[in-house]
């Protein structure tokens, strides 16, 4: 497999694994490649992490912008001979943990059981974070919760929110950046016995692309090395694409509001198109 992009048709391949950032900046750089490089085609795969790294390493995709380091490094690690991984995107401090509404006047994990919550309302079974609720956190603090998962983090989050408008006291798998941190008054609780392990430090996010994607198509590649976002400009643009009620849309409307931003990135990839091609030493 050679790869993806195509010079002469200007198309491209991006991965996209379903959560609200990778959602919002992978139609991001659709819209912007699309709209204002003229590309023809920008293709969006939604896949499972592992895939989405199987598929950038053997080519099948260009790149997948929702690298989080170090919770994907096993991924990382099995394609990183095929691969690039750039400087990380997101300007701000990750965050995954427990949750709580703040009218449940609780602070940390072993709380729990002084409320009457009967669940952790959560993602899917295989993410990193639910295998360590079930495994670590709840023995650890020895919690009377049952740990409930849901497939889709949009269900979760629909969830979450039919909870909160009720008032009922639960917990919930939360991270930032993501709109939630606005849209909700919440509390991260802490964890004493750090059962949460690695998974408390904060992250990076960054983008991965094929190897060879810098010669065969440097315009993609400049642009996607040069965009980057602070966590404010990341829930905008989500709350953005929730509002249009569709990603596309919602991604080129909040990218004409916020052309201060974009123009740079526009501007790397502009410049890329312009430097003759040469062989990567």
């Amino acid at each position: 497999m050679t790869g993806c992009a195509n010079l002469e048709s200007n198309e491209l391949v991006i991965g996209d694994a379903g959560w609200d950032e990778s959602v919002a900046v992978s139609n991001l750089t659709k819209a912007l490649l699309e709209q204002e490089l003229d590309y023809d085609s920008v293709e969006i795969e939604t896949l499972d992490v592992a895939s989405l790294f199987e598929r950038v390493g053997n080519g099948d995709l260009d790149a997948f912008q929702d690298v989080w380091i170090s919770n994907h490094q096993e991924h990382l690690s099995g394609v990183q001979n095929n691969v690039e991984l750039f400087d990380p995107w997101f300007r701000g401090t990750t965050r995954v943990g427990i949750a709580v509404p703040s009218y449940m006047d609780i602070t940390s994990i072993p709380q729990l059981d002084l409320t009457t919550a009967e669940e952790i309302v959560g993602i899917k079974p295989e993410a990193a974070i639910s295998k360590r609720i079930s495994d670590k956190v709840i023995p650890t603090y020895q919690l009377e919760q049952e740990y409930v998962a849901w497939d889709a983090p949009a269900a979760m989050l629909f969830e979450v929110d039919k909870r909160i408008r009720n008032r009922e006291t639960f917990a919930f798998v939360a991270w930032s950046p993501h709109w939630m941190n606005q849209e909700y008054d919440l509390v991260y609780l802490d964890d004493p016995e750090d059962a949460l392990g690695e998974l408390n430090d904060s992250s990076s996010i960054a983008t991965v692309v094929r190897e060879p994607l810098a010669n065969e198509d440097p315009v993609a590649y400049a642009f996607m090395k040069a965009l980057t976002l602070t966590e404010e400009q990341v829930d905008d643009l989500e709350g953005a694409i929730n509002t249009a009620g569709d990603p596309l849309l919602g991604a080129g409307t909040w990218a004409q509001d916020n052309r201060e931003v974009v123009q740079p990135w526009i501007d790397a990839a502009k410049q890329a198109r312009q430097v003759p091609w040469r062989p990567r030493q």
